[in-house]
C-alpha cells in the first residue's frame, strides 16, 4: 500500500506540476507515464455509474457500444446525497475501490438542506443538524485516502432564493463541511462550487465563497452541470481568483460543454460532450466530468418526463452526436 500522508505537501512546493506529480504518486503512478495532454487515466472510472449500469443491462441495444466508449468508460464524478442510506459506508467503499484501482476518485457532496431551491433536484438533509452529521460522516469516510471533492453544486450561487436568516445557516453549513474535510480528509482536494460564468458576477461570487469557508478548501469549481465553454469558464475562474484576495485554485466541469451554451440549462438540445478529464489545464487545476453525461437535469427540455439524475440513452446519444 502507498503512503498518502505526503499528498498535501504539494502545498509547500512551487507550481501546479508538483501538485499533480504528488497526486499521481499517491495512486502509484508516475507523472512521466501519463501524457500531460491526455491524463484522464489519473481518475477513477466508476463501474457502477448510471451509464455503466445502463450499458451492462442493455448490451443488445445498438447504442450500447457508443455509450460505453464515449461515456461509461470515462472517469466522472460520483454524487452522494440523501439517497445514500449509509453515507459513511458508501463513501468508504467508493474511495477504497479507487484505491484498489490506483486512481483518484472524484466525489460530489450534494445534500445541503433546501437543495436546488426546491426545483428539479430539490431535497437534501432534513435539518441543519442532520447535515452536520452527514457531512462529518462523509469526510470521515474519505479519511487519509486521496480524493477530489466538489462541495454542494449551486449552494453558493443559489443563496438568493433563501431568506436572510437561512442564508447564514447555509453559509455556516458550507463552512462546516469545508472544515470537516480539511480536518478528517487531509489528502482530499476540495473545491466549493462557484456557479458558472453567466450566473453570479465574479466579485460577488468571491465574496460569497469567502463567507462559505473557502479558506479551508483548495479552491472552487465552475460550470458544474452547465455548458459554458472551457475558455469562458477559465476566464471566469481567473476573475474570481483575482477577487478572492487569497491564493486559491479552481477546476472546470467540461462534461457537456463541447458545443458551448445556448443560454438554456435544463436538458437543452444541441449540446455535446466536452474534452476528456485531465489534470493540469492551466489556469484551471483540473478539467473534470462532474455532471454525469446522460443524466437528466430534470423534467424539461429534450427529456420532459425524465426526473433529475436519471440516465437515459436518448440524452446520452444526443450529447455524443451534438444533436
Amino acid at each position: 500500500m502507498w503512503s498518502f500522508l505526503g499528498l498535501k505537501r504539494a502545498e509547500t512546493m512551487s507550481g501546479m506540476k508538483r501538485m499533480i506529480a504528488t497526486a499521481l504518486a499517491a495512486v502509484g503512478m508516475a507523472l512521466g507515464a501519463v501524457p500531460a495532454a491526455a491524463n484522464a487515466d489519473a481518475f477513477y472510472v466508476d463501474p457502477t455509474s448510471n451509464p455503466a449500469k445502463w450499458v451492462e443491462a442493455n448490451g443488445g441495444d445498438p447504442r450500447a457500444v457508443q455509450i460505453k466508449s464515449a461515456i461509461a468508460d470515462k472517469p466522472m464524478a460520483k454524487w452522494f446525497g440523501n439517497w445514500n442510506a449509509d453515507i459513511r459506508a458508501d463513501v468508504s467503499a467508493y474511495v477504497r475501490a479507487a484505491l484498489a484501482a490506483k486512481r483518484l476518485p472524484v466525489l460530489v457532496a450534494y445534500n445541503i438542506p433546501g437543495r436546488d431551491c426546491g426545483s428539479h433536484s430539490g431535497g437534501g438533509a432534513g435539518s441543519p443538524a442532520a447535515y452536520r452529521t452527514w457531512s462529518s460522516a462523509f469526510a470521515s469516510a474519505i479519511g487519509t485516502l486521496p480524493a477530489v471533492v466538489v462541495i454542494e453544486p449551486d449552494a453558493v450561487a443559489q443563496l438568493d432564493c433563501l431568506a436572510d436568516p437561512q442564508k447564514q445557516v447555509r453559509l455556516d453549513l458550507l463552512k462546516h463541511i469545508a472544515s470537516e474535510l480539511k480536518t478528517k480528509a487531509p489528502n482530499a482536494f476540495t473545491y466549493l462550487d462557484g456557479g458558472n460564468s453567466s450566473w453570479i458576477p465574479a466579485p460577488e461570487m468571491a465574496r460569497r465563497l469567502i463567507s462559505a469557508g473557502i479558506g479551508d478548501t483548495r479552491g472552487f469549481a465552475v460550470n458544474v452541470s452547465n455548458y459554458r465553454t472551457t475558455a469562458e469558464s477559465a476566464r471566469y475562474g481567473g476573475d474570481v481568483v483575482a477577487h478572492l484576495g487569497q491564493k486559491k485554485s479552481f477546476v472546470i466541469d467540461v462534461s457537456r460543454n463541447g458545443n458551448g451554451s445556448n443560454g438554456q440549462w435544463c436538458n437543452p438540445a444541441g449540446r455535446k460532450l466536452g474534452e476528456a478529464p485531465r489534470l493540469g489545464a492551466a489556469p484551471a487545476e483540473m478539467l473534470l466530468w462532474v455532471k454525469v453525461p446522460g443524466d437528466s437535469d430534470g423534467e424539461c427540455g429534450i427529456a420532459p418526463t425524465t426526473p433529475a439524475g436519471r440516465f437515459t440513452p436518448e440524452i446520452a446519444m444526443r450529447l455524443i452526436t451534438g444533436s
